[in-house]
């Protein structure tokens, strides 16, 4: 059963969502009032989040010196200022990102070779556009292939980290992050040129076998309905029917198993002798079998690693459930879940301290059906897969130093980045934390003492700043305190996970300012 709400996968920092206030500040609001003005206490000054610092496990480098803007002791919390839209040029260059100018070569060059094709200019197309087809299909699956996307990550976080100049390893994390770019438009090239390819057969019908005509048209249905399934608007409002069409039905079985038989049939009649020619030698010869067996390949391995495993749930509060389960991660990674083997699979941020740690965490907000049965119907077991997809933050170890910043709970995608590398400095946007009267004690009261422990132990208060919308009431110039950390911290670039305003308003921010900035996808 579909539901028509956004998915619940917290890397996304959805949750926040629900936060219209969430703002950030590098101090946290005291409880005591005196003269009826209440206190706000600069994080540096902070003794209850974290034992001294040799008692971590991670040296800190040495707290910035933020601006005293932030330290007074305002009559109230003031609200900010609504900020002036950005340039059209600002908003320009977000919007035609890496992404799309991915997705606009790949199109552009896959429309050119239709032309070609269709006018009897590309020989080689039209002889064999079942290759064209598949080709692009391949490509547009290998680029979600989770063991070649962590073998993209290794290679450049490996070879290029931190030496290599900045504008380069800024390259390579917008390459690696929209990867989907080409994703996308290779699916549809490949639904092109298989339109393209049935309506040639149609059209020299004489030639081809009914059996080819009658697959010609069952495999475009399906692969149609993958393509339309992916549409951000049903993607992202009908998460489930994109699981279902898109994901499981479209590419797994459907998708893949009636494109291969409709290109192989297509291929291996002779109009001539009105006959198959379905020896071994003639199929392990044709170059589209290859490309079948490469598609094949990409689609199933990943379905090889799936585990039941044994999972414990801390519930701290009725919107949050924290999953545990063991093994420790490198950061960077994100966990796919599901109560089924097969179906609707959720993406989350994963929480570790490191590869040699014991256990590693997801933070679920309720949100969907699925993330509100973790609180109501606590699994004992719950499928995953063992191989682990990478997120942008992988690439945190390109860079010296940055700022991580998230709103709600895509602190489960910002967590271990902070936690595994002593150069990072984490904002977090919190709510309903009224009951608190500390830092310690907001975590502790919103994600329980599990999330609170793992910032305990290895961040000190001059590597996080906390901002608590309820308390505050109020908002300040979000962007301005994310340059004021920026270049305080001397950071090369910030990661954001939020919500859709909340990444826009940041990404326009640094963008105007200078600042190199990644924010949150929706395309997976």
């Amino acid at each position: 059963m579909s539901t028509s709400v956004l998915p619940d996968d917290a890397e996304k920092g959805l949750l926040s969502a629900l936060l219209p206030e969430a703002a950030l500040s590098t101090a946290t609001l005291h409880d005591d009032v005196e003269d009826g003005h209440p206190h706000y206490i600069p994080l540096s000054n902070q003794s209850t989040l974290a034992p001294p610092s040799e008692n971590r496990g991670v040296a800190s480098p040495s707290p910035p010196a933020f601006p005293e803007a932030f330290k007074q002791k305002p009559d109230k919390p003031a609200p900010a200022a609504a900020r002036r839209k950005a340039s059209r040029w600002i908003r320009w260059q977000l919007w035609f990102n890496t992404y799309r100018k991915f997705f606009t070569v790949v199109m552009v060059l896959n429309l050119v070779g239709i032309v070609l094709a269709a006018t009897g200019h590309f020989t080689y197309a039209r002889k064999f556009t079942g290759a064209m087809v598949l080709g692009n299909l391949l490509f547009a699956i290998l680029m979600r292939n989770e063991l070649f996307g962590r073998l993209l990550y290794l290679v450049i976080n490996t070879l290029f980290a931190k030496w290599t100049p900045l504008w380069f390893r800024l390259g390579c994390t917008s390459v690696v992050q929209h990867l989907g770019g080409i994703h996308s438009a290779c699916a549809t090239s490949g639904v092109m040129w298989l339109i393209y390819k049935v309506t040639e057969a149609f059209i020299n019908h004489s030639n081809n076998h009914t059996a080819t005509l009658v697959m010609g048209l069952i495999t475009n249905l399906l692969i149609l309905t993958t393509a339309i399934s992916a549409i951000p608007y049903i993607r992202n409002n009908f998460h489930n029917v994109f699981e279902r069409h898109h994901r499981f039905a479209g590419w797994f079985v459907l998708g893949l198993m009636f494109t291969w038989i409709f290109v192989m049939l297509s291929d291996s009649y002779d109009p001539v002798l009105r006959e198959w020619d379905l020896t071994a030698k003639r199929i392990v010869g044709d170059q589209q079998f290859w490309f079948c067996i490469g598609m094949t390949a990409c689609i199933f391995f990943p379905w090889l690693t799936v585990r039941k495993v044994n999972v414990d749930i801390e519930h701290p509060s009725a919107k949050v459930a924290i999953l545990r389960f063991e093994r420790g991660m490198q950061q960077g990674l994100l966990s796919r879940i599901s109560r089924s083997p097969v179906m609707e699979y959720h993406a989350f941020g994963t929480i570790s301290e490191g590869t040699q740690a014991k256990y590693h965490y997801l933070i679920c907000g309720v949100q969907g059906d699925f993330t509100r049965s973790l609180v109501e119907d606590p699994p004992r077991t719950i499928w995953t897969r063992q191989l682990k997809f990478a997120g942008v933050s992988n690439t945190s170890a390109l860079y010296t130093r940055g700022i991580r910043v998230c709103t709600g709970t895509g602190l489960g995608a910002a967590l271990s980045t902070c936690i595994q590398s002593p150069n990072w400095y984490l904002i977090w946007v919190g709510s309903d934390q009224e009951k608190a009267r500390s830092f310690q004690h907001d975590l502790h009261d919103t994600f329980g003492p599990t999330i609170s422990g793992l910032i305990h132990r290895h961040m000190g208060p001059e590597r996080l700043c906390l901002w608590d919308s309820k308390k505050r009431g109020g908002r300040p110039d979000v962007v301005k305190l994310v340059k004021e950390a920026y270049f305080s911290w001397k950071a090369e670039v910030v990661f954001i996970t939020s919500n859709m305003q909340g990444n826009t308003d940041l990404m326009e921010g640094c963008k105007e300012a200078g600042i190199p900035a990644f924010g949150t996808l929706w395309d997976f």
